[in-house]
């Protein structure tokens, strides 16, 4: 018996161009805006789902809000690890801080406090931090919703909200709530139970470098 041959793309660059494309030719790009779109398609790529556009929400702003605190050197607040070590380095344009509290040592004892998730618990730590950040939320559904109280309490505001919470227990309705959130803040997510890290981190790895093939090829 013959061994089996195989013909694959080798090259990364090659890889991720033709990805790009069969997203563009396989998407229905055409209700969002143009800085909106070059985002969708890096989520579209991380999920797979050329249908993920039917589920997309954004507010006008949030690009250019997430992008802008970038390049004032604002910090990128994260929910999970998962988030935090999914975030290319090499994009950021002013070497920003990338936080995830979710090892923090009074971590444990703040949720039991509160009687909550850690997740929830860690946008406790946030606050001193999280007046003009970008936020990244790709797990946890009352990581979200806590932040929205802590905005609706005290009024701080971040840059924008890249909300993705993935799951069938209050990631909908989280979601749900930041998109009608009375609050003015810029957001991006998707509607119902589809999200996650790899999808928020493409969103946060699109917002802060318009480029769609970098040394990531390299491991495609």
């Amino acid at each position: 018996m013959e061994s089996p041959q195989y013909e694959y793309l080798t090259d990364g660059s090659a890889i991720y161009a033709e990805s790009f494309r069969i997203i563009r030719a396989e998407s229905d790009l055409s209700r969002f805006p143009d800085d909106v779109s070059k985002v969708a398609v890096r989520m579209i790529h991380a999920a797979a789902q050329t249908n993920l556009t039917d589920d997309i929400a954004w507010s006008p702003g949030v690009v250019r809000s997430c992008r802008a605190a970038l390049l004032a050197g604002a910090p990128i607040l994260c929910d999970s690890t998962m988030v935090a070590t999914g975030i290319i380095r090499s994009r950021l344009p002013r070497d920003n801080e990338v936080i995830c509290h979710l090892s923090d040592p009074r971590l444990a004892d703040l949720a039991r406090e509160l009687g909550t998730t850690k997740t929830a618990a860690a946008v406790e730590l946030w606050r001193e931090r999280l007046d003009g950040a970008v936020i990244a939320i790709g797990n946890a559904p009352t990581s979200l919703f806590r932040l929205l109280e802590v905005v609706r309490d005290t009024g701080i505001k971040p840059a924008g909200v890249i909300g993705i919470p993935v799951g069938f227990v209050g990631a909908p309705e989280s979601k749900q709530a930041l998109a009608e959130n009375p609050y003015g803040l810029d957001y991006l997510t998707v509607l119902g139970r589809r999200g996650g890290s790899a999808i928020a981190v493409a969103a946060v790895n699109a917002i802060a470098s318009t480029a769609e093939t970098t040394n990531e090829a390299r491991t495609s």
